[in-house]
């Protein structure tokens, strides 16, 4: 019997693996030290900016890209220090599944798995600018998330409160 319950093609299907990680790579890089040499003759106590956004294509049926840019920008006293730009990109293959989390597998989950590679490459190029080391704090993508959702739902009951226009 328990063998008849393993061939049951309905409990199959809902085994089949619904998240599948098929390449990350950077899509694009760009490091800027406008102000050098001047920069590196004054103390370094910078403040850094760190902007994040992300933007997904579908490719094809349940195929996506996920790119997750990070802007670190690093001023000491107005002067801009370094200008760090990363485009982290990954392709994920999404089954069928509800919307609500179809999106927050492309909205939340797949930037958290972007992320590490975008730090890294971040870290990377500020050394080869011969800046101090510099490591961003890990992100949550969930609460991002989670409150641009609460963001979006305000924007429509604001809305569906706004008195309409006849005619």
């Amino acid at each position: 019997m328990a063998d008849e319950a393993n061939n049951n093609p309905a409990e199959t299907k809902q085994q089949e693996v619904q998240f599948n990680l098929q390449r990350i790579y950077t899509k694009d890089m760009s490091f800027e030290t406008p102000n050098s040499p001047a920069i590196f003759q004054k103390e370094w106590k910078p403040e850094v900016k760190l902007d994040l956004d992300t933007r997904t294509t579908e490719l094809d049926k349940n195929l996506y890209e996920v790119i997750l840019s990070v802007t670190v920008t690093a001023t000491v006293e107005g002067t801009v220090g370094f200008l760090c730009e990363v485009q982290q990109a990954g392709i994920f293959a999404i089954g069928d599944m509800p919307d609500a989390n179809k999106a927050h597998m492309l909205g939340a989950f797949c930037p958290n798995m972007l992320f590490p590679y975008a730090r890294e490459t971040v870290s990377n190029l500020v050394n080869r600018g011969t800046f101090p080391a510099l490591n961003l704090q890990p992100v949550n993508f969930d609460a991002i998330y989670a409150q641009y959702l609460q963001q979006r739902r305000e924007q429509q009951d604001a809305q569906g409160d706004a008195p309409k226009l006849d005619a």
